[in-house]
């Protein structure tokens, strides 16, 4: 009978952590009711916008294992395992740790950064008094639900950790074949990538209706995984 390797065997340490941690901060999101996972899991350690009442210093960091879906974490957790051993091997466990963690939390200051630019927009400065009144939000007229959304809509999930991972991926390796869902050829990194950023920009830009997700947050985490290469030197 022929040996089959396990796909976990080249599984670098800190991707193969990284998975379990994840993993394990899931479990909450399993075993509780959506409205529980959400008062007890996402109003801690979500990131929220630095004005609002909810936000707290460590969701900086903690808002990177919180997801809100399995579609959310299958994504996450797909992507660093097919891009993250790659380049922890090629850079090393030390820059590797940085890089993650450097770009998830740049992710979350440049998401937090966008907001305050919204937010400046439509009230004339960076913070509102009373935000824990909704009645506060009323006065701004047809901006009160967009304003709302800032100061109590949590931004979850390790995307901008993972975007930085796939962007220093495609740096390091332009001319690699992927297969990529719904094209039936491989395309090579330095195509496929810049193609997602783009799309990044225009979303998050456009602000089309009924999008929820942190488009800036996956931009700010590209933009460092691209600029710690080029710190680095790698080639």
């Amino acid at each position: 009978m022929a040996y089959r390797q396990s796909p976990f065997a080249n599984l670098t340490p800190v991707v193969k952590n990284l998975l379990i941690i994840n993993l394990i901060c899931f479990i909450p999101f399993i075993i509780w009711s959506e409205g529980k996972y959400n008062d007890v899991v996402v109003s801690n350690f979500g990131l929220f916008y630095f004005d609002s009442p909810h936000f707290r210093v460590w969701q900086l960091l903690t808002y990177m294992f919180v997801h809100g879906g399995w579609a959310h974490i299958l994504f996450n957790m797909f992507a660093l395992f097919s891009f993250g051993p790659i380049l922890e091997y090629a850079i090393g466990p030390k820059k590797f740790f940085n890089l993650y963690f450097i770009c998830g939390i740049g992710a979350a200051l440049i998401q937090m950064f966008a907001q305050a630019v919204e937010v400046h927009n439509i009230t004339g400065g960076f913070t509102i008094l009373q935000p824990n009144l909704e009645s506060t939000y009323l006065q701004f007229g047809d901006h009160a639900q967009k304003l709302f959304d800032i100061y109590r809509g949590p931004t979850v999930g390790a995307s901008g950790a993972i975007f930085g991972v796939v962007v220093a991926f495609a740096m390091l390796y332009p001319d690699l074949e992927l297969m990529i869902m719904f094209i039936p050829v491989p395309v090579k990194a330095k195509y496929i990538i810049p193609v997602y950023i783009v799309i990044e920009i225009i979303s998050g830009f456009g602000q089309f209706s009924g999008d929820n997700v942190a488009h800036f947050a996956h931009l700010g985490g590209a933009l460092l995984g691209f600029l710690l290469i080029k710190i680095w030197r790698y080639r």
